[in-house]
């Protein structure tokens, strides 16, 4: 089974898709297009990094420098109750807004937090097949795999290599002083 990242070519295109529906959703489930609407959706569509509200509150004050963060919070707030955004919210972590509302998993650095969508076909196919779970009525899944993003790990052999001079560095010194020697 191989795992793969969604590709910015792909990501790309289904954003150009949805922003290109999304007007003609909204006016069909009977939700007033506003250019703020509009300026939300296009910024959680544009981003790959599955912004927080108060990221995407500043992409679109670029635009609409009146918009109040609480608009943009209740913006997304309806954009997830009518299926065009989903939330991405980590344990004891702030909501972090998918525009990607296709089913689909994401890969998630334990340090900076970076999210990033994965496909993983198999798995897909096993959990769309689940409907139950003991009592439990299933609506839908995604899977959430936990790892080190390139730039974090690169970070964690160099902090690693660091410390393991110091410490044969730091060895060496306290040997020397406890036999009396000189650096």
């Amino acid at each position: 089974m191989e795992l793969q990242l969604v590709s910015e070519g792909r990501r790309a295109g289904y954003a150009a898709r949805r922003l290109a529906e999304f007007a003609e959703r909204c006016r069909r489930g009977g939700l007033a297009v506003t250019p703020q609407r509009l300026a939300i959706i296009r910024a959680l569509l544009s981003s790959a990094e599955h912004p927080r509200a108060d990221v995407i509150y500043e992409m679109v004050r670029r635009e609409h420098p009146h918009i109040s963060l609480a608009t943009v919070h209740r913006t997304l707030d309806t954009l997830c109750e009518i299926g065009e955004a989903r939330k991405v919210t980590m344990l004891h972590d702030s909501a972090r807004y998918d525009g990607n509302v296709t089913p689909h998993h994401h890969v998630i650095c334990v340090k900076c937090r970076r999210i990033r969508d994965v496909e993983i076909p198999d798995v897909s196919a096993l959990l769309d097949a689940c409907k139950e779970i003991g009592d439990f009525k299933v609506l839908g899944s995604s899977l959430e795999i936990h790892a080190l993003c390139p730039a974090c790990a690169g970070r964690g052999r160099t902090r690693r290599a660091t410390q393991r001079r110091g410490s044969t560095r730091g060895s060496a010194e306290e040997s020397r002083s406890r036999t009396g020697e000189e650096a």
